[in-house]
């Protein structure tokens, strides 16, 4: 019999995989602690999260801009969750906690961040989806945006996968 490939968009996942991946990112991953890193949308294809600006993560005093390496670390951070996602995806047939341990061998092995303007407002959406997920690298792409919507950077980057 002949498996027929489901296309990523069309999947739903499951409460419990969704509640457990966001606890992995948001509570069990520090740093994302530290950065206010929230995922607001968990799609197989898509990533979205939210970046409360705080008096912690300026960069520029004068200005009350956004420090670069929040962005960098952020914009990493929503990518490898999409990651994590679409590898979830792919894995539909096992049940949800075990598709939350094939997350361990996953590591960021490029990435490369565009700031096209000054990261100044009360929050940031973060944007990432997995452009090509392969059996040992998939590569992503990403978008940091202010609260108006504005494009303020871009990023894309490629993970280890097994």
């Amino acid at each position: 019999m002949i498996k027929k490939a489901v296309p990523l968009d069309a999947i739903e996942f499951e409460d419990e995989f969704v509640t457990g991946l966001k606890k992995i990112f948001e509570e069990m991953i520090v740093f994302n602690q530290v950065l206010g890193l929230k995922v607001t949308s968990l799609k197989p294809t898509r990533v979205i999260g939210r970046i409360e600006m705080r008096p912690e993560l300026v960069g520029h005093f004068a200005f009350n801009r956004l420090h670069g390496g929040v962005i960098s670390a952020g914009l990493d951070a929503m990518a490898g969750i999409a990651v994590m996602a679409a590898i979830g995806a792919r894995h539909m047939d096992e049940p949800p906690m075990q598709r939350l341990h094939r997350f361990a061998k996953l590591g960021t092995i490029d990435l490369r961040i565009d700031y096209l303007r000054p990261a100044i407002s009360d929050h940031f959406e973060l944007r990432a989806e997995v452009m090509r997920l392969g059996s040992r690298v998939a590569s992503a792409r990403m978008e940091f945006l202010g609260a108006n919507g504005e494009l303020m950077s871009t990023g894309t980057a490629a993970y280890i996968v097994s």
